[in-house]
């Protein structure tokens, strides 16, 4: 089965910069890793091409430094990886991204399964993945925790809020993973050299025959206003003594605070 795994790169360090007049993040020479829970996907993707072959193709957006976070996925073990990078993506919010996404899978051609981690750290929306499906018109599982294949059709357990539930669905789908469905494989030596001289392929957007004003700003309807950092909160206190003194100690901090009962 022909397998896409998209993944995202994202800043590894919490000094986040972000451009004044776009509200855009910097990414340029910023520290950056794939984003953590995609990992996953690419290790689930693995897996299920160890039980039923075919080739795992992982693809990103993003400007070329982004070739790192496709080198590492190489280095996991994918077959093959590809870059989205054009100038006039930049800015683009989950609409414009998936759109992005879906015009890169429509280039590829025939592709059985479509995996994607269930959301980004930079952004923490989830969206992608759902929207991505939306713009294949294809089915979707999100939240999946374990995947299995029979008879071209998808097998997917599901985590919600207090309960799993178990969904079957026809391929091609798109399905979000959760961190817990593996434990995503130490690249070894020889592929980590492997993936530094393999050949990664870099699109644009004319190559996809997109249209620009679905992509970047133009085609991102959500516009960042301002970005501040959180107001630094004062230090707390630390109560000490028996377990009797910070009981009666914290009774009456909280009866000074006025706090109402119930």
């Amino acid at each position: 089965m022909n397998i896409v795994v998209c993944i995202k790169q994202v800043p590894e360090t919490t000094e986040v910069r972000v451009d004044p007049e776009t509200n855009a993040l910097i990414r340029e020479g910023v520290a950056s890793i794939i984003n953590p829970v995609d990992e996953n996907a690419i290790e689930a993707a693995l897996q299920l091409r160890e039980a039923h072959g075919g080739t795992v193709t992982v693809i990103t957006m993003g400007p070329p430094q982004a070739e790192e976070a496709l080198r590492q996925a190489l280095a996991m073990g994918a077959d093959e990886a590809i870059l989205l990078s054009d100038p006039a993506s930049r800015g683009s919010d989950t609409l414009a991204t998936s759109y992005g996404l879906a015009q890169m899978v429509r280039k590829i051609g025939e592709v059985d399964l479509i995996l994607c981690g269930k959301q980004a750290i930079d952004g923490d929306t989830g969206q992608v993945g759902p929207g991505l499906a939306e713009r294949l018109g294809i089915p979707q599982v999100t939240f999946a925790i374990e995947l299995s294949v029979e008879d071209g059709k998808l097998r997917a357990k599901r985590v919600l809020d207090d309960f799993f539930e178990v969904l079957e669905v026809k391929l091609p789908a798109v399905v979000t993973v959760v961190k817990q469905a593996n434990d995503p494989r130490h690249p070894s030596m020889r592929n980590v050299l492997k993936a530094k001289r393999a050949e990664i392929a870099t699109w644009t957007l004319a190559d996809l025959e997109a249209d620009p004003r679905q992509s970047g700003f133009d085609g991102s309807p959500t516009q960042v206003i301002r970005v501040w950092p959180p107001e630094k909160r004062s230090g707390g206190k630390k109560i000490e003594g028996t377990s009797e003194e910070v009981a009666e100690e914290l009774a009456q901090a909280i009866k000074e605070m006025d706090i109402a009962a119930g």
